[in-house]
């Protein structure tokens, strides 16, 4: 195929959601469906002899969480698919804010019975921010759920989207009877499986005319089926892919991942709405994923993938051109010329060597230090980048150190290739040297996560003490360096220097915050860096 065919057949997506809205389920069963996987796992179910593919992380199996983003990729009808699987939990949500970067659409799993909830509406913001076509799935109406008028209705006012039905619930107090699918204009029944949905679910199809509809839904619903199909037609929005493939309007879908019911149908409509590799703002404007050049950005970066090694994996979008096996590239930050050798492709933790790769595909590149997130890599020899990726401030606080002092080597080597994945952010007390190091974190939650991975990953135990801070604001020196050691301050305000030696000041509260510009004139806070 030429670049244009192979540009024209991909699908890159992001999906998203409040916590236990059905993400990683979703996932499994797409991947059921393709053909990637051929039995479902259940993350949380007791009796599952399989965790859920996405989910390779140790903890994640204990605690039936995501906690960081997986990649996955398979064909399906022609179709070549990357998945980024975010995670739900909001004290991860700057991995997830990450991979909305290298997305080309969103998939919004909303719970029938929940509605939108907060994660959701923060996820939701990203995606609008980014342009990003919204797919929504209303999910687990195998379950009770609400009136399938109000959750529209919320959507439209709480996240300003307007929508279209693409399918409408049959039964929602815990009877579900199946969907119409308004487009092929039929009846699609649901048959509850006795496998917990590891496998295909069986499908009838039937026609509104049909005589025995009645008896196989019940006569109030059957009626009220068809009053609900006549509103919809009447005062419903009127679908327009361009408003769809512009993040303006939503196609909305219901059915049930657990029990796999309507998620074939969604991924065939979703396949054929929605955009193919979309172009990408550069220093030099927009790049054309058919452009023959290759370009890609890091947008993330994830360290001991298998614990039998100290691998690092450098995960690219492609942004144009082709990808061959040992092509030599520049990293424009640094401006070398590497040689990317054994790329990867993924399956959650299982990954395969690449013979070539596209436009919106998804790339992982062992990585001896070489890459940060953010680096944009290409053929071109001239100053080139794509936009930065923004870093969002941390809101919670912990100044730690090894409980062994012997392992301070494993824990500094840790901790900084942790902070590199950007699974936490680590700075240095200014004035006071590398000896002690302040942790921050988005929630509470990813120092559990830390200490883990520490213990596992580097055989390193450490001691935390949770610190009274919850801003953190980088001091703009755009206009010129500022002097720390002349800022008046609060006693309790805390200087810091990040990773990358950028001033920070931790503030205990708002006051502080406003104490501090109000007293330096000249000093400038950044609530978001740009990296």
């Amino acid at each position: 195929m030429s670049i244009i065919e192979e540009v024209k057949r991909r699908r890159t997506f992001a999906i998203i959601s409040h916590p236990d809205a059905g993400k990683t389920t979703m996932t499994e069963k797409l991947l059921l469906y393709g053909g990637a996987i051929h039995q479902a796992g259940s993350v949380k179910a007791r009796k599952a002899q399989t965790h859920a593919t996405s989910d390779w992380m140790e903890i994640e199996k204990q605690r039936g969480i995501s906690v960081t983003s997986s990649v996955m990729q398979f064909n399906y009808n022609g179709f070549c698919i990357n998945i980024l699987d975010t995670p739900g939990h909001q004290d991860f949500s700057e991995d997830t804010y990450r991979t909305l970067c290298a997305a080309d659409a969103a998939v919004m799993l909303i719970d029938g019975a929940k509605g939108v909830e907060p994660q959701t509406i923060k996820l939701f913001k990203v995606c609008r921010m980014r342009g990003l076509p919204i797919f929504t799935f209303i999910n687990k109406m195998d379950r009770a759920s609400r009136p399938p008028l109000d959750l529209i209705d919320e959507i439209e006012k709480v996240l300003g989207i307007k929508s279209y039905v693409m399918n409408w619930p049959i039964g929602i107090h815990g009877d579900f009877k199946g969907v119409y699918n308004r487009q092929a204009k039929q009846v699609e029944l649901y048959q509850k499986g006795q496998d917990h949905g590891a496998k295909k679910a069986a499908l009838t199809v039937t026609s509104l005319e049909d005589e025995a509809l009645a008896e196989k839904i019940g006569p109030s619903y059957q009626a009220e089926l068809q009053q609900d199909i006549e509103l919809l037609d009447e005062v419903g929005e009127s679908f327009d892919l361009e408003k769809v493939r512009a993040g303006l309007l939503t196609p909305l879908y219901f059915g049930s991942a657990i029990t796999n019911f309507g998620v074939e149908t969604f991924l065939r409509s979703f396949l054929e709405l929605a955009p193919s590799p979309l172009p990408k703002m550069s220093n030099e404007g927009l790049v054309q994923p058919t452009d023959a050049d290759f370009s890609a950005f890091v947008f993330k970066i994830q360290a001991n993938m298998n614990p039998g090694h100290r691998d690092r994996l450098a995960f690219m979008r492609i942004c144009s051109g082709q990808f061959t096996p040992n092509m030599e590239v520049k990293l424009q930050r640094t401006g070398k010329i590497l040689r990317i050798v054994q790329p990867q492709q993924f399956m959650a933790q299982e990954h395969k060597a690449v013979s070539e790769a596209y436009a919106g595909d998804i790339i992982g590149v062992f990585d001896p230090g070489n890459y940060r997130i953010a680096d944009t890599v290409t053929l071109k020899n001239e100053s080139f980048s794509f936009g930065d990726i923004p870093v969002f401030p941390a809101e919670h606080f912990a100044r730690i150190s090894p409980v062994d002092s012997l392992k301070r080597k494993a824990f500094v080597s840790g901790i900084h290739q942790l902070a590199q994945e950007g699974a936490i952010q680590i700075y240095k007390e200014y004035g006071i040297g590398t000896e002690t190091y302040v942790c921050g974190v988005v929630g509470v939650l990813q120092l559990d996560v830390l200490e883990v991975r520490l213990q596992n990953e580097y055989n390193v135990a450490i001691r935390r003490q949770m610190l009274n801070y919850h801003i953190a604001s980088w001091v703009d020196q755009s206009e010129g360096e500022v002097d720390l050691d002349t800022l008046n301050l609060t006693s309790t305000t805390m200087k810091v220097l990040d990773q990358d030696e950028q001033p920070v000041l931790l503030f205990e509260s708002k006051w502080a915050q406003d104490w501090a510009l109000e007293k330096n004139p000249k000093l400038k806070l950044l609530s978001i860096r740009e990296k």
